[in-house]
């Protein structure tokens, strides 16, 4: 062993030999015996820290965080070290600390004191920051904020799409095709970022099963048609008939002129676009 390491243990032990000789008692006036709080909350100096303690530290934000009541003294120890300041260790029932923090947006350096009361059992019961803001580097960093969906979804009235009944590309209304041409030109701006563009049909109740997937499918196999022909990449889209399935709205029996009108929502065509991730 050299001679520095020497002394450099040496001084170690005759720090922590002076915070075990020295409890002096505790800095507070009257720190209740359960430790919820003190009469008076007193602050020691910073510059009166150990000389192993000057300037503070830079705990460990995550053995910090795992700081609570009912740790005792060899426990806190273990997450944030032992006391900073010459109050004694096994007879006093407070400790303080001066903590440094490197802020991550500046890289400034925020200097905290921190402070634990302990009950007659010598456990840890409650925390104490100065400044009181200090307190934030206890909690755990906010979740990042929950992405949005790279999904863009458009949804198309077959109504205003198609004549009645019908289908085909010649059966698109004048309505329905400033519709699609809208919706070409929005895909077109974004068609480098997209991954796949479905094409879902969707009609009411009215009819058989095997009737509305037929029409379904031919009327999203049409519109994926459309927009290709617009210049929207058709190795990105797919066309997909759903039938009656997944209604938007629920129609009591009545009139079929006001049952088809009531179901008018469930009759359409849906559009997802979804981006790449990278």
């Amino acid at each position: 062993m050299n001679m520095k390491t020497s002394k450099q243990i040496s001084a170690v032990a005759v720090a922590l030999l002076a915070l075990g000789l020295s409890a002096c008692g505790n800095v507070s006036r009257n720190v209740a015996k359960d430790g919820a709080n003190a009469q008076q909350l007193v602050w020691p100096n910073p510059n009166d820290v150990t000389p192993m303690h000057r300037g503070g530290t830079f705990p460990e934000l995550a053995a910090l965080r795992q700081v609570h009541a009912g740790l005792d003294k060899q426990q806190i120890s273990q997450l944030i070290g032992w006391p900073h300041f010459v109050e004694g260790v096994w007879g006093v029932r407070e400790w303080n600390y001066v903590f440094s923090f490197r802020e991550a947006d500046s890289g400034q350096v925020t200097v905290c004191q921190f402070k634990i009361l302990f009950d007659e059992d010598k456990l840890a019961r409650s925390f104490y920051w100065k400044p009181e803001e200090c307190s934030r580097y206890m909690n755990p960093p906010p979740p990042p904020p929950v992405a949005k969906s790279p999904r863009q979804e458009t949804t198309l009235s077959t109504d205003a799409l198609f004549a009645f009944d019908r289908y085909s590309l010649e059966d698109i209304t004048n309505g329905g095709r400033s519709q699609l041409n809208a919706l070409a030109a929005s895909l077109l701006e974004q068609k480098d970022r997209i991954a796949h563009i479905g094409v879902l049909g969707y009609t009411d109740r009215l009819g058989s099963d095997a009737y509305n997937q037929m029409l379904s499918q031919r009327r999203a196999q049409t519109v994926a048609k459309y927009l290709a022909a617009k210049g929207v990449p058709d190795l990105l889209i797919s066309a997909e008939g759903r039938g009656k399935a997944d209604p938007v709205v629920q129609c009591a029996d009545q009139k079929r002129s006001k049952l088809i009108d009531c179901l008018a929502p469930n009759r359409r065509v849906v559009v997802r676009v979804d981006s790449r991730s990278d």
